[in-house]
């Protein structure tokens, strides 16, 4: 089984909220730079994020805009923390990662609720992604064909994410895949996603993996 990539964690503690940034998931999807410029400030000499300057309810609703997981934070006020999702939800983004909205475990490990994985084959961080889509100039469909499937009884829960080596992403528990437009695509409890890059119905595996030599932990 792979390991989980080793947690280089910053903390900023605020006089209500904690902010924590852990740096290898960042996907640099600046939803905090350009939605509080003045909690998360680019290049700034000193502490570039400040939990002071807005709200917590504010801080919690921008980290939970984080689509990686790169960001989250601690109530200090007697605020309500972070919770599961109501729906655990795997979106399909267009040339890009598979972002994971859930109670996630990947590779037998806790993993809070939101992470961004890759789907290109070419991160040095997998089984997440690092951005490596972009300069690879990998492309894949955000709006993949709409699956038949049935509503599930139980759309929430622990949701566990197995990087099988040198193969898929196999998933265990409730999912709906939603494409880039939220169009539901499919509804499943047990799914493998390529990882490779190479599957020919991506978001799925379809075996390519073996045939190209993929290799993964």
């Amino acid at each position: 089984m792979a390991s989980v990539p080793a947690v280089s964690q910053q903390e900023y503690r605020g006089q209500k909220v904690i902010i924590r940034f852990d740096t290898p998931k960042c996907v640099h999807s600046r939803n905090c730079v350009l939605g509080r410029p003045d909690v998360f400030i680019p290049n700034a000499p000193g502490a570039w994020i400040q939990p002071d300057a807005a709200r917590p309810e504010q801080v919690a609703a921008l980290a939970e805009a984080c689509p990686s997981g790169a960001i989250t934070y601690e109530r200090l006020d007697g605020g309500p923390n972070e919770a599961a999702p109501v729906v655990n939800l795997v979106r399909v983004r267009e040339n890009g990662p598979l972002a994971l909205h859930a109670e996630l475990k990947i590779n037998g490990q806790a993993a809070g609720f939101r992470a961004t994985l890759c789907r290109c084959g070419h991160s040095a961080n997998k089984p997440y992604c690092d951005g490596a889509h972009a300069t690879q100039n990998f492309v894949a469909s955000g709006e993949p064909a709409t699956k038949t499937s049935n509503p599930l009884a139980q759309r929430s829960g622990a949701l566990e994410v197995t990087a099988i080596p040198n193969g898929p992403l196999l998933l265990n528990g409730a999912a709906e895949l939603v494409s880039g437009t939220g169009r539901t695509v499919d509804r499943t409890d047990r799914c493998a996603l390529c990882r490779c890059g190479g599957s020919n119905n991506k978001p799925y595996c379809d075996g390519t993996h073996a045939k190209i030599g993929f290799s993964a932990p």
